[in-house]
């Protein structure tokens, strides 16, 4: 399993990349206003689904938003239900 130190925000094109081998998982996001990231797009690699590397990548988002002083949306559907799922995240939520 890769550490989240593996884990690289590329901010020019918003998203966290986590490389697997030859292929890549990503976090992107997008900032509809200041001081807010909305978590748009979590993709992994079909042959490297169920060990995981999704919930790494939101973590990671995740940790970057409280650093910065960011509030938090989601648009993408795997980042609301971790969102829903893991309540001590909740003072991060618009």
């Amino acid at each position: 399993m890769n550490s989240k130190a593996d884990i690289r925000h590329e901010e020019k094109y918003q998203q966290f990349t986590l490389t697997l081998g030859e292929d890549e998982a990503e976090l992107a996001y997008a900032t509809p206003e200041p001081g807010v990231l909305d978590f748009t797009h979590t993709y992994v690699p079909e042959d490297a689904r169920g060990r995981g590397i999704a919930n790494q990548l939101i973590k990671e988002g995740l940790r970057y938003a409280e650093a910065h002083g960011f509030k938090v949306t989601a648009s993408c559907p795997v980042v609301a239900k971790f969102l829903r799922q893991h309540t001590e995240y909740q003072q991060l939520l618009r």
